[in-house]
């Protein structure tokens, strides 16, 4: 069995990681190709591209890149419509894995595409296009199946694998006792992005509302996790730019760990916000775009919240503070409540506690089977 397969950031290499084990438990000899990164590639896929060269965010961003982004695709729908895979599974990236799955349908492969696009929350006339692009969707919640259901999208919601590999009552003394933190300390987390572009937009506001805190409350002190050598460097000179004297530690990955050690924790939406929810962390959600990308994006969106956890709870539990709101004295008094008034998290760690239940359904082992009941049918 030959499959493709594509990611281009982080959490889609945990995410094809993952599957890819998990098809291999059934079709031990099956061959994986596309572009991968490291955790993929250690689980035995074939990159093409430096998955980095796919790591680009926001409209104004992607134009930039577009010749780039456009030939490493055109080389990939040549490679693929001339040696065809058994499946071609693109994981996430709706920009730009949907036209090149498009392309590979009409010449006959069988596409999955692996986290559905957010129809449900802007330019939901995509699913149009979704439908003649793939074969199968696969969800990670379970509110996205109604809009593919209804266009009669093949659809399964397969769950989250984090969700799978968090813990429901997770040990913060296991995790401080790791990472060298004192089991007394009063600590917030610092997730300014996995993308290079995100920490370029981040790492002031970030810093300034940490040292806002510290000035507030000294004893508090801040972690922030780095998944690379390249984003640890713009961290570090951004702190050194500010001259901050903050107490403060960095760590080479260990994302999951920090988030465990805090008591509360300041990041960028995405995928680190659903990370701190099954972690039950309170958190604020914070995130600065390119002003042009910024106004297209509002104009399109169509639901209340911009971070998952809260359209997942139907209500702001995770204060956002987006764009222009996004400062320092906004940010970081609510941190501080989070970290004097504890009894306040309670109502927040219950709900994050049931929705983890809901998004708990093994599944990279329900993804895989899915995608190999597609290959022989």
């Amino acid at each position: 069995m030959r499959i493709g397969i594509l990611a281009g950031e982080t959490s889609g290499d945990q995410l094809g990681a993952g599957l890819i084990r998990a098809i291999k438990h059934h079709a031990p000899h099956a061959v994986f190709e596309g572009i991968a990164g490291p955790k993929m590639i250690e689980a035995g896929c074939s990159s093409f591209y430096p998955m980095e060269k796919l790591s680009v965010l926001g409209i104004v961003e992607v134009i930039k890149h577009y010749r780039e982004l456009k030939a490493i695709r055109d080389h990939l729908i040549e490679h693929f419509i001339d040696s065809p895979p058994d499946v071609f599974i693109g994981i996430d990236l709706p920009d730009f894995n949907l036209p090149m799955e498009r392309k590979l349908k009409e010449a006959g492969i069988p596409t999955v595409h692996y986290v559905s696009p957010t129809v449900w929350a802007w330019r939901p006339g995509r699913v149009h296009g979704i439908a003649k692009s793939v074969n199968l969707m696969l969800t990670m919640f379970p509110f996205e199946n109604e809009i593919y259901e209804q266009h009669n999208v093949p659809v399964e919601f397969v769950g989250n694998p984090i969700a799978d590999m968090f813990p429901m009552q997770p040990d913060r003394t296991v995790a401080r006792h790791k990472l060298d933190i004192p089991e007394q300390a009063k600590v917030i987390a610092l997730l300014p992005g996995s993308r290079v572009s995100e920490l370029q937009r981040h790492a002031d506001l970030f810093i300034k509302t940490a040292t806002w805190c510290h000035e507030k409350n000294p004893d508090v002190q801040f972690i922030v996790p780095l998944a690379s050598k390249e984003l640890r460097h713009i961290f570090e000179n951004t702190l050194q730019q500010l001259g901050t004297n903050l107490p403060i530690t960095l760590f080479d990955g260990q994302s999951h760990d920090v988030l465990m050690a805090c008591d509360a924790v300041l990041l960028a939406s995405g995928t680190a916000a659903v990370e701190a929810m099954l972690m039950k962390r309170p958190m604020v959600v914070t995130y600065k775009l390119n002003w042009l990308s910024y106004r297209i994006m509002k104009a399109m969106l169509n639901v209340p919240y911009v971070c998952m956890p809260n359209n997942l709870a139907g209500s702001e539990i995770a204060p956002e503070f987006i764009q222009h709101n996004a400062k320092p004295e906004k940010m970081g008094p609510v941190l501080l409540d989070y970290l004097e008034h504890p009894e306040k998290s309670i109502p927040i760690i219950e709900k994050f506690t049931e929705i983890h239940q809901t998004l708990r359904k093994n599944a990279d082992e329900t993804a895989a089977l899915a995608v190999l009941k597609l290959v022989t049918e």
